[in-house]
């Protein structure tokens, strides 16, 4: 019996090897990435001190002309994408390369990033032998010259010849242009020829990457209450907008902050006896006296949420609570709907476990899914209904859209080498 379970196990381990060796092709890969890594380096340092906030449309077309080049020079086939005139954005950068064999991939990043010209320019500078600081290092054109990297290691070895490929880099992912089914109409419609998603926003941690990320919207919640004096609020005079929009808030809290995922923040509150509240500043004017029960409330939040159901069932419970209105008041509440939700999918988990297969063929360790919880918004939440996805595949860093923002220098070979070497199984 003991003989047997040795060799069992001695089989069980053959095999683990066996699925995570790396292949001599695969081999020469990584040394392609090592190798061009000074020229990864200049291609993220020029990105870098290009301003591309994303109202800079220049700066935007800029960065995007600097990609392209170097996309060409791979032999992709390179287009800019207009947007209307009235949106006020960029475009987006698309290239591609058709070809017979393996998953059609869609790779997903964006040139713009937080910081407009006239904040203070922070440019591409070392700060040790292993941390670079600069505007949009890793949020995202650490993340884009990933993808330039891997491909150029692909394109160098001849492996790109018969895969389909798409590089979609938007110009708007840290303020779309709205409505959302005009700014993103491209992305969804090329999304839909595709079998996989990578979407290289920045990596938190090197082993875990996202198959979820929360859709987001927003709702505006306005109340009305009869105005009167203030020495009748309990008596027979109204309770008053700021007592009922207190309690709705409350009721919020106390009956929806249990369900895993699902969050809502009160992010402007304004109550008073006069009150102008803006939609498109999101501001407000308020006045009012001790002596007077408001008669107005507005109160303007976030909801997040894992899928269209949980989305859903929330709005239903936030309309009853609203409706349940105190004496002499009135609610009525409002919602708007922005990024749609990435939810987890089989097919996404199965990307994670071809993913963790390379990461431990090259020695970096297995890879996990990351908690939804933790990811804002992204680009690829507006694919994710159509194919299989992965996000978080993209540099390491910290202080993300803050000034200071800077790259992993030690982590980032290994991250496009695993990029890589996974593309490289993708598209056989």
């Amino acid at each position: 019996m003991k003989r047997l379970i040795l060799i069992a196990i001695g089989a069980i381990a053959a095999h683990i090897g066996k699925t995570q060796s790396i292949t001599p092709t695969e081999q020469q890969l990584v040394r392609t990435v090592e190798s061009n890594m000074h020229w990864t380096y200049r291609i993220l340092e020029e990105s870098v001190n290009i301003n591309s906030g994303t109202f800079n449309i220049p700066g935007v077309r800029a960065t995007g002309d600097h990609y392209a080049k170097e996309l060409r020079a791979l032999g992709f086939n390179v287009e800019w994408v207009k947007l209307p005139d009235s949106l006020r954005r960029a475009g987006h950068l698309v290239a591609t390369r058709q070809g017979k064999k393996g998953k059609k991939v869609l790779l997903i990043g964006h040139l713009d990033t937080v910081f407009e010209p006239e904040m203070p320019a922070n440019p591409y500078r070392k700060v040790n032998e292993t941390t670079v600081t600069g505007q949009g290092v890793v949020d995202m054109k650490g993340g884009n010259v990933m993808v330039i990297a891997a491909l150029k290691a692909l394109h160098e070895q001849k492996l790109l010849d018969d895969a389909t490929i798409t590089v979609y880099f938007t110009g708007d992912e840290e303020n779309v242009g709205q409505p959302f089914s005009v700014s993103r109409a491209d992305l969804i419609e090329r999304a839909k020829q595709h079998d996989v998603a990578l979407a290289f926003e920045a990596a938190g941690n090197m082993n875990l990457v996202a198959t979820a990320r929360r859709g987001s919207g927003n709702w505006t919640l306005r109340v009305e209450g009869r105005q009167g004096h203030s020495s009748g609020i309990f008596l027979n005079q109204s309770y008053g907008a700021v007592f009922e929009a207190s309690r709705i808030l409350t009721e919020f809290r106390q009956k929806l902050s249990m369900e895993k995922y699902l969050s809502f923040n009160p992010g402007l509150m304004a109550g008073g006896s006069e009150l102008n509240y803006s939609d498109s500043t999101q501001s407000a004017v308020v006045s009012g006296k001790t002596n007077i029960i408001s008669p107005r409330a507005v109160v303007l939040g976030d909801l997040r949420y894992i899928s269209d159901a949980q989305k859903d069932r929330a709005k239903e419970k936030m309309k009853a609570i609203a409706a349940k209105s105190l004496k002499g008041t009135s609610a009525t509440i409002r919602f708007q709907d922005r990024y749609p939700p990435m939810p987890p999918t089989a097919g996404n988990r199965a990307l994670v476990k071809q993913l963790s297969a390379v990461s431990l063929a090259l020695g970096y360790g297995p890879v996990q899914e990351g908690d939804p919880a933790t990811r804002g918004a992204g680009d690829v939440s507006f694919v994710a209904k159509y194919l299989d996805c992965l996000d978080g595949l993209g540099a390491s860093g910290s202080g993300a859209h803050a000034p200071g923002e800077t790259i992993d220098l030690a982590l980032y070979p290994k991250l496009i080498k695993r990029a890589t070497v996974f593309l490289y199984r993708l598209t056989r």
